[in-house]
């Protein structure tokens, strides 16, 4: 948890930003507000804003935590040496399941926050640039594929069927075997 001149970073600190997780995944983050955090502690609004701005600001450590555990739990599955559409497909629809399992509410403001996250587009268009170039090297992308323009392509592919399939509620079942079929023919066309 980052350090705010002034305020106090301790054990209610912690429980506070766990507080705020929890009732963004059961009611939606934007539902959150210092008045339900108090409520669900049962502390005063003097305890919360001697440790936070605003409600925002922990909406914002919220946010970071939950993006953190969904790139570690992703990425770590990877195999250089295995089938690499199928790892690929794999890693890519392993965000769509943690999506649902995040649930809908906090979901959307993750997807808002990573438009605003520079660090985290970042992050994902590396990844998903040395996937790329591990193919190409693998003779499973074609040597024509640019790799930048691809991996913000993928990863807008992957964000913005997370998000529909969320909004539109599909079922999870329903939006994973579309997900996988779809994004097998996008990596498939990537072979040239």
């Amino acid at each position: 948890m980052a350090e705010s001149r002034g305020l106090i970073r301790d054990e209610m600190s912690v429980r506070i930003v766990e507080t705020a997780e929890k009732l963004a995944l059961s009611q939606g983050a934007g539902q959150v507000t210092v008045r339900s955090i108090i409520r669900a502690l049962d502390v005063t609004n003097r305890v919360f804003y001697n440790r936070f701005h605003n409600v925002d600001e922990v909406l914002a450590i919220v946010y970071q935590d939950l993006a953190v555990r969904m790139r570690e739990s992703i990425i770590a599955k990877f195999d250089p040496e295995g089938d690499f559409i199928g790892q690929i497909t794999d890693i890519a629809a392993g965000t769509l399941e943690l999506s649902y399992r995040l649930k809908m509410g906090m979901n959307q403001y993750v997807f808002t926050q990573d438009s605003v996250a520079p660090e985290n587009l970042r992050w994902w268009r590396d990844r998903i640039r040395s996937f790329i170039e591990l193919g190409k090297r693998r003779g499973e992308v074609s040597q024509d594929v640019d790799a930048d323009i691809m991996s913000y392509a993928i990863w807008c592919f992957i964000r913005g069927y997370n998000a529909d399939a969320l909004a539109r509620e599909l079922p999870e079942e329903e939006a994973l075997r579309g997900f996988r079929y779809s994004f097998g023919v996008l990596l498939r066309g990537m072979r040239g």
